[in-house]
């Protein structure tokens, strides 16, 4: 049973931000730890950093040849069944790096010396160079560093859709990358059945099908010794018709057939390929919705624009079109802006904003709007307002008070409707012009504008639709 049905929250997977797990049986899906550390937002960011801290200390104590402490380090990659991702089948039951994988592993990092002679900078790479090191390892390792992350993740996401939580659960270890140690703590988590799960990221999720041994050696290890052998003018070289020469990859496969022994000798030889490999590797996307799970996102569009009409203006309806929103908003937004957080503390005796995004945009207007505009938004600011009155300058100063350097200083309110649409943009152009921050409005017609013309394959309509709102503040 999935985590939407057990907590009834009505939604599909397009409108939440995790991976919407079975808990009895593991999605073969994984945490990439490569693509992790291309992604721009500020989670992804600091929890490649914890990897990056743990991989570094065992580099450091490999090279110092303090084996007793290297092996230590692999005491606490058990297996990560929390999360319900991987390989296995059935129950879930990961395949972790425990007590049995520790001495293959450290035998086989030692045997190859990919570590002391710097072949193995990033974790990733042990899939590249170590044996019988796959993407199911690669990732329960990476789960297992970043469980820290994992909890703060799934707290906010329990508390965005009102999941219930439970107190003083041992977390069980994880890397701290300020003390350099595995740390064991106590939290409040999600505990389903007395299991302990670990909501995902589906922004961060991947099959692992980009830095791979075979993708790596098929196009950039064989076509750089065709080109090598061609300059070099070897035995293996032949010509076509027209008298271009040309070397098949199938002769350089029978002479140097995949292994990672190969890979070893290869790279260290030649580190420029490798750089070129991780350089070009550099395009992974989010998977899409429907690569998760089967779904049909024009029945869910169709849906959730009837939802939004049977919701009435005012305080009664108020919770309905918040949590509405938010679904709408990750269909939306998805996978330019990630990590929907629920603000609900009072801070200076206010109320804070209602919802904050992370940006994780690697094209599109909301990197425009941080490269070539220069705005400052490593957060997006949401204001959601289901007021049967006019949204004025209160909501305006509510948000834009709310804005800083740090945290960004573009937001939107989302409203039914403003009677005087052109005067709000004006409001909205004064702001921006006095130098406190970008709020862009968006009322129902908006929203089921972008829902009737949405496209999981095409989010052009959407990507069009707020250039040109914002270009109608920013610029006129």
């Amino acid at each position: 049973m999935k985590i939407s049905q057990i907590f009834q929250l009505n939604k599909s997977q397009a409108e939440l931000d995790f991976v919407d797990i079975d808990i009895e049986n593991d999605i073969p899906l994984f945490i990439d730890p490569f693509f992790l550390s291309k992604k721009k937002d500020n989670w992804s960011f600091e929890a490649t950093l914890t990897i990056r801290s743990f991989f570094q200390k065992l580099i450091n104590l490999i090279r110092e040849g303090n084996e007793r402490e290297a092996k230590r380090l692999f005491e606490h990659l058990g297996e990560p069944n929390s999360t319900c991702l991987g390989l296995s089948r059935g129950n879930p039951q990961g395949r972790g790096v425990g007590f049995q994988d520790t001495e293959k592993i450290y035998d086989n990092l030692q045997r190859s010396r990919a570590i002391q002679t710097g072949l193995i900078q990033d974790i990733e790479d042990n899939i590249l160079f170590v044996d019988k090191f796959g993407k199911d390892k690669l990732s329960d390792m990476t789960t297992n560093i970043i469980t820290k992350h994992l909890i703060d993740y799934t707290i906010n996401q329990c508390r965005l859709h009102n999941i219930p939580l439970v107190q003083n659960i041992p977390t069980g270890f994880y890397w701290d990358k300020d003390y350099e140690e595995w740390v064991n703590s106590y939290s409040e988590m999600l505990v389903i059945n007395e299991h302990k799960i670990l909501l995902v990221p589906k922004g961060i999720v991947s099959f692992c099908k980009s830095y791979t041994p075979d993708k790596y050696y098929n196009r950039f290890v064989l076509e750089f010794l065709q080109n090598e052998n061609i300059r070099l003018q070897t035995a293996l070289v032949e010509t076509r018709k027209n008298g271009a020469p040309f070397v098949t990859k199938k002769s350089l496969k029978e002479i140097n057939p995949l292994s990672k022994d190969f890979l070893r000798r290869f790279t260290n030889d030649h580190p420029e390929v490798l750089q070129q490999f991780k350089d070009e590797a550099d395009d992974i996307e989010s998977l899409l919705n429907l690569e998760i799970t089967s779904i049909n996102i024009r029945e869910v569009t169709r849906q959730l624009i009837t939802d939004l009409n049977n919701i009435p203006p005012g305080n009664d309806g108020a919770t309905l079109y918040h949590n509405l929103v938010i679904g709408i908003l990750e269909i939306i937004f998805y996978p330019h802006l990630i990590n929907p957080i629920k603000e609900r503390e009072i801070h200076n005796g206010r109320k804070r904003i209602d919802i904050t995004f992370d940006n994780a945009a690697k094209t599109g207007i909301f990197r425009r709007l941080s490269e070539n505009h220069r705005i400052p938004c490593p957060y997006i600011f949401i204001e959601c307002k289901n007021y049967s009155r006019e949204v004025a300058n209160p909501e305006l100063d509510q948000i834009g008070g709310r804005f800083s350097f740090n945290r960004g200083q573009v937001g939107f309110i989302l409203c039914r409707n403003i009677d005087n649409f052109n005067l709000f943009m004006e409001r909205c152009r004064d702001t921006f012009r006095d130098g406190r921050g970008l709020i862009i409005p968006i009322v129902d017609n908006d929203i089921i504008q972008i829902l009737e013309n949405y496209d999981d394959f095409n989010t052009q309509f959407t990507e069009t639709f707020l250039s040109n709102r914002i270009r109608e503040i920013a610029i006129n």
